[in-house]
């Protein structure tokens, strides 16, 4: 009791740690904004160490999951719940954005002409690389397609060094089972994989201890140009309406549905569970990315909040990869905000129920197939606007502002993966049906 007594102090004094450590960013951005642009560098480091140990990682404890069952043909009933859960929690994500748009019509009477002209110059580089995409997929048809294809690589060292996440889960999964059906010819390598699993969560553990400093640079960095950036107040101000209809659904998801599904499935308190999670959150907020994000929430649900390590391993690789409900839920909303501006140039333009219908859809398949990287979401967003026809001349609009609603739906992507963990972590076999 004592050791645990100690180590929930030590975690609460770390989640404090890194909440001053945002505050002083923020700070710093805000008094000195060229000399919080200088941090870049140290964020940029912690980020990297963060991803670099991303990809072996997630293989390493995915085969781990599957050779702790013993045998495969359990992971039946946890594979189902999770996929089930994935879905069910981002088609929820992307109802609440469209009720929640609609509600608002924050592009309804918005006139985005002068706002254009100025994003042109200032974001030249990020509209290059959204019109370099602009042939992507059209159609649902299409999405599933290139979705069906995402699951196996041709090769598995290329995927490794592009972190392609999702034929990495697919072969270590098959690979594992395999593994388990090999009896003691295994053995060895069975061994080896868990021993660099435990080694991984360990390196975690002590990148860790370096996380206030890296989080302090990232988000001092990031905020810093914000601030140096004349008029982007003005430009914020003009997309005031938008960000407060995204934020409130994000804010609805995150802490109303979400809680309300943890506490209807495992009875834990959604705010003992927050309080857990505080260093996965915080360290989603500030790295906007749910990849480099994974190891955190890894090590948060394991040892803070009690998840099993079979789920962990498990469920959190696979969710940081597919379950991206903040992101589903942000390009339903930001594609009906863009559609109401270009109904309000265009009388003609029809846009109704089927049409909304369409675009929640596709975005609930966008958001599965989107990159866990930071601002991935704006490359996804002209698939939903080219399922319903909708033109990319308003996708510049919502990129000063995307920045920082990449993170909180960064944020809200890794809440949801945690709570799937614990969820999920029910389904599992018990230790006696293991080693039955």
């Amino acid at each position: 009791m004592t050791g645990d007594t100690a180590q929930g102090k030590s975690g609460n004094s770390h989640t404090i740690l890194m909440i001053g450590a945002i505050l002083a960013a923020l700070l710093l951005a805000w008094l000195a904004p060229a000399v919080a642009v200088k941090l870049k560098l140290g964020g940029e480091v912690f980020l990297r160490l963060l991803m670099m140990v991303v990809v072996p990682l997630v293989m390493a404890s995915v085969m781990s999951g599957i050779l702790g069952l013993g045998d495969v043909r359990k992971l039946g009933r946890p594979g189902a719940m999770a996929i089930t859960y994935y879905l069910t929690t981002t088609v929820l994500a992307v109802g609440t954005g469209v009720l929640i748009v609609n509600l608002f019509s924050p592009g309804v009477g918005l006139d985005a002409t002068e706002l254009l002209q100025d994003i042109d110059t200032d974001h030249a580089a990020d509209i290059e690389r959204i019109e370099e995409n602009a042939d992507g997929p059209k159609s649902i048809g299409d999405i599933f397609h290139k979705m069906v294809l995402m699951l196996f690589t041709s090769n598995l060292l290329k995927s490794m060094v592009e972190a392609e996440l999702l034929p990495l889960i697919v072969f270590s999964i098959v690979f594992a089972g395999m593994l388990t059906t090999m009896g003691d010819r295994s053995k060895t390598i069975r061994e080896l994989i868990v021993s660099v699993n435990d080694a991984m969560m360990n390196f975690v553990m002590f990148l860790m201890k370096f996380a206030p400093i890296g989080i302090f640079c990232l988000v001092a960095a990031s905020f810093g140009s914000f601030f140096l950036s004349g008029d982007a107040g003005r430009k914020i101000a003009s997309l005031g309406w938008y960000m407060a209809t995204v934020l409130t659904g994000l804010g609805i998801h995150a802490f109303i549905t979400l809680p309300f599904i943890l506490w209807m499935f495992t009875k834990r308190s959604p705010l003992q569970f927050y309080k857990q999670m505080s260093d996965a959150l915080l360290t989603a907020f500030s790295t906007a990315s749910s990849s480099a994000t994974l190891p955190v929430t890894m090590e948060c649900a394991e040892h803070k909040a009690g998840v099993s390590r079979r789920s962990v391993e498990f469920v959190l690789p696979l969710g940081a990869t597919i379950n991206m409900d903040g992101t589903a839920l942000y390009e339903a909303a930001a594609a009906i905000f863009m559609a109401q501006i270009y109904a309000g140039a265009n009388p003609d333009f029809a846009f109704g129920f089927t049409e909304q219908v369409i675009i929640a859809v596709t975005a609930t398949l966008a958001a599965i197939g989107a990159a866990g990287i930071p601002e991935a979401g704006l490359v996804t967003m002209l698939i939903v606007l080219n399922a319903v026809g909708l033109p990319t001349i308003y996708l510049p609009l919502i990129l000063p502002v995307d920045w920082l609603l990449d993170r909180f739906r960064t944020a809200t992507n890794a809440f949801g993966d945690s709570v799937g963990s614990a969820v999920v972590d029910k389904s599992f076999p018990t230790e006696a049906d293991v080693a039955a």
